[in-house]
């Protein structure tokens, strides 16, 4: 009897070549894992409608971590229930009114699947419309109708410390922020306390698989509780080093097929 591990995969840098596509040689271990009785998920910081086509491909059947931990739900099982814990609304309005004492080029709000713009942005339209949300576009102190899910102030490089050490000042207590560097710098803001190995504990708990088993693949920031909550959090070459250093183990880029050379060796899956 194989004894079940649950293998966490981060997306963007991980499972996803550059190009944005998983390779045969991935999925394919992917699927020996599988057969071999072993459960898959992702866990994300991108929304459900722009991983539900990754979800789709790979045929998983286990809960989903989207916005790095704000919602978690099960696409195949609605009475799994959906966990899903957006930023306070008065907290939000208040980052949109403190941002206009900043430089700053745009807001976008997204409330699960809908997304917000402050101000109507054809470039960043395209980012995030995949999927085809519903999106409005106004001034978020008045157009936002729902607490959003998570909140991205996008600025040039140059300001990205100021309202960053302003958003610690003010509002540390209440959310967690994160920046993007190229091609869009971007904060990223979600509530505090959350992560993805929030959702990847909700999911050991529904797997019956304890956290020694889970094997987590990652190469950013946002993936590093995930990796330190794994009993094999394993960081891609392409890794940041931050994310290196507290990783149990480091495998291959995702040009390189990391996640399914990693796997065929630790499970003895024979597959490559």
């Amino acid at each position: 009897m194989v004894q079940k591990h649950l293998i966490a995969l981060d997306l963007d840098g991980t499972l996803l070549k550059d190009d944005k596509t998983i390779s045969k040689t991935t999925k394919n271990v992917i699927q020996k894992a599988r057969e071999a009785g072993h459960e898959v998920m992702i866990a994300t910081g991108r929304p459900f409608r722009s991983s539900e086509l990754y979800y789709k491909e790979l045929d998983l059947t286990t809960p989903i971590v989207n916005f790095n931990g704000a919602f978690v739900h099960h696409p195949k099982d609605q009475s799994w229930g959906l966990h899903h814990t957006p930023l306070d609304m008065q907290v939000a309005k208040e980052i949109v009114e403190a941002s206009h004492d900043f430089s700053f080029h745009n807001i976008i709000a997204e409330v699960l699947d809908d997304v917000y713009l402050h101000y109507h942005d054809e470039k960043l339209m395209n980012i995030f419309n995949l999927g085809k949300p519903q999106v409005t576009t106004g001034d978020l102190r008045e157009f936002l109708s729902a607490s959003p899910t998570s909140m991205l102030i996008h600025t040039d490089e140059a300001h990205i410390k100021q309202i960053s050490r302003h958003l610690s000042d003010v509002h540390a207590e209440v959310i967690h922020q994160r920046s993007w560097a190229e091609p869009f710098h971007i904060i990223e803001i979600i509530k505090a306390g959350l992560s993805k190995a929030i959702g990847l504990q909700q999911a050991c708990d529904y797997l019956q698989i304890p956290k020694e088993r889970v094997i987590a693949f990652g190469d950013e920031d946002n993936d590093l509780e995930m990796l330190e909550f794994a009993g094999y959090g394993v960081a891609m070459g392409n890794g940041i080093d931050q994310v290196k250093n507290i990783a149990k183990d480091v495998t291959l880029t995702n040009e390189e097929d990391g996640i399914a050379v990693y796997l065929n060796d630790l499970l003895n899956l024979k597959a490559l």
